[in-house]
């Protein structure tokens, strides 16, 4: 298309939309139909984060319609086909066509009349929700729906905007998914402390042998894994890779953290990434004693056995946790391996819960015979 109007953030854009756009026609034409209406789901809109350059791709005047399940069938294509002819083909000045890429992504088309290509995207709740979260929240939700579904899943059902809720079971549905039970919150605390254990020694044990360049991989991982603890102990859903520093700074402890773990990030050498981490890793520790869920637990970084390297024995906090959950899976499996972004990294996966639901089953596993719940002197090396 030509040049754009001023950026409007994509929420504003999507409510205006549906208010002035959407809503009337849908009056008009379905008279008492029962639905809800939302910008949830994909795109950096949905989390606020939106700029000028988010309106290249995936963008624009969008929002989901949700229909009753008995309704779902009867009305959608009707809907959508009444809307592909009465919408405006522009809207404050963007377009309302879209067309899909070669490389799939949604980009908007100008055109000077309809019908219109629109992203009103339409569905039953209990299809949305099993399709983007693996399970519907509308039911019983267990703590493997819980463990098995990414955080940013969550995190774009339950940020963005309701515009109109006609039975409430939509704002119901996001109430339920607002944060985690709590032996669920607990078993991904002790193991988002448990994948730190894993690796802290090793800032120092790479560049011992002159590897700086594994010892700048390794912090640059272990910073990842405080922030995402930050996350877990403020009790808020962590983004994916791309906006994970831009809610990090927003979080309570963001002010204080984000130059500690900038320095870290900076260091040449593997003694000047130990020092700020070591003051990440003694906030952090604190930050988990005033959480109250355990006895507090000495918050001073200490040598790594006989070894001449700074850590906090992660460890300990892992056990601590873990000794308080009473559910046998959550205790002895999912406090080790994590909820499925704790341990699984790769967003083709991650972001089809299809493939994720095929890992559902490594949660009912009962713990392996001799699982290694050490540290790395007791691997070797």
């Amino acid at each position: 298309m030509g040049r754009l109007p001023a950026f409007i953030p994509g929420l504003q854009l999507s409510e205006a939309f549906f208010r002035e756009a959407v809503a009337p026609i849908l009056d008009a034409a379905f008279p008492g139909l029962i639905y809800a209406a939302a910008q949830i789901g994909n795109g950096s809109d949905v989390l606020g984060y939106d700029t000028a350059r988010s309106t290249d791709h995936g963008w624009g005047p969008r929002c989901w319609l949700f229909l009753r399940d008995t309704d779902d069938e009867r009305y959608r294509n009707a809907i959508n086909e009444t809307l592909r002819a009465r919408l405006p083909p522009t809207f404050r000045g963007y377009s309302t066509n879209f067309i899909r890429a070669a490389h799939g992504s949604l980009l908007l088309e100008a055109i000077d009349s309809g019908p219109v290509n629109h992203q009103v995207r339409i569905a039953s709740l209990p299809r949305f929700f099993i399709q983007h979260l693996g399970f519907n929240p509308m039911a019983e939700m267990t703590a493997v729906d819980w463990l098995a579904c990414p955080q940013q899943a969550v995190l774009e059902v339950t940020r963005g905007a309701v515009f109109h809720d006609g039975c409430g079971m939509l704002t119901a549905a996001r109430e339920r998914l607002a944060y985690y039970p709590d032996a669920v919150w607990r078993a991904l605390l002790a193991a988002q402390w448990q994948r730190i254990s894993q690796e802290e020694a090793f800032v120092g044990r790479c560049g011992e042998v002159g590897d700086e360049l594994g010892s700048a991989v390794v912090a640059a991982r272990l910073v990842r894994e405080i922030m995402r603890l930050c996350f877990l102990m403020e009790r808020q859903y962590a983004p994916y890779s791309k906006w994970l520093g831009t809610a990090f700074a927003h979080l309570t402890c963001g002010p204080v953290l984000v130059p500690i773990l900038r320095d870290a990030l900076r260091a040449e050498t593997w003694q000047e990434r130990e020092r700020p981490l070591g003051v990440a890793y003694e906030t952090v520790s604190r930050m988990q004693n005033d959480l109250g869920i355990t006895a507090p637990l000495d918050p001073h970084t200490r040598r790594y056995h006989d070894r001449p390297f700074t850590v906090i024995h992660a460890e300990r906090f892992a056990a601590a946790i873990r000794a308080t959950i009473a559910n046998d899976m959550l205790r002895n499996t999912a406090s080790f391996i994590g909820g499925i972004d704790q341990w699984v990294d790769s967003t083709d996966f991650l972001t089809h819960a299809d493939r994720v639901a095929r890992l559902r089953s490594l949660y009912r596993q009962p713990p392996e015979e001799g699982r290694y719940e050490g540290n790395e002197t007791e691997k070797g090396g």
